[in-house]
């Protein structure tokens, strides 16, 4: 080959790599730039739920205590609700990086809540005790996933 064409190839790959530097440079400072936060769009409140008559199954719900931010928001269980930071889990603890994907599980059986850990890394802990076998829940009972705690209410 002659000079002339090494030279432009020197060159073509010169160039090639100062472009690969470039988009490696770019995609870097996009991921410490972080994501953006979602936008909370306005959405009218919801209606009054009808009280359950009388001898009615009342559903069990899941109030968050802890973290501040996050407190007051309930989650209903309805029938079975997994618990976790992934995004198909029935109670979001997106915000909470110590639970697991999918942390614990909660099943309303013939009326009464239980709860099991489903192999989370961090455990769960009902009222101050890590459990290692599924549990009935009461109302007021606490539960913690996570930095989460969660409050029994129905």
């Amino acid at each position: 080959m002659s000079d002339s064409v090494l030279t432009i190839l020197k060159f073509c790959l010169l160039a090639l790599l100062y472009v690969f530097l470039l988009r490696v440079v770019l995609v870097v400072a996009r991921e410490l730039r972080g994501t953006p936060e979602p936008v909370a769009v306005p959405i009218a409140p919801p209606a009054p739920a009808p009280r359950p008559a009388r001898g009615a199954k009342r559903q069990w719900k899941l109030v968050v205590v802890e973290p501040p931010a996050e407190r007051g928001k309930a989650f209903m269980v309805n029938g079975e609700a997994t618990i976790g930071r992934g995004g198909g889990c029935n109670v979001p603890l997106s915000f909470d990086t110590f639970a697991s994907q999918v942390h614990a599980r909660a099943q309303d059986r013939d009326g009464k809540l239980w709860i099991e850990d489903v192999g989370s890394t961090n455990g769960t802990i009902v009222n101050g005790t890590r459990i290692d076998a599924p549990r009935r829940l009461g109302k007021g009972d606490r539960v913690q996933v996570g930095e989460t705690l969660l409050e029994v209410d129905r």
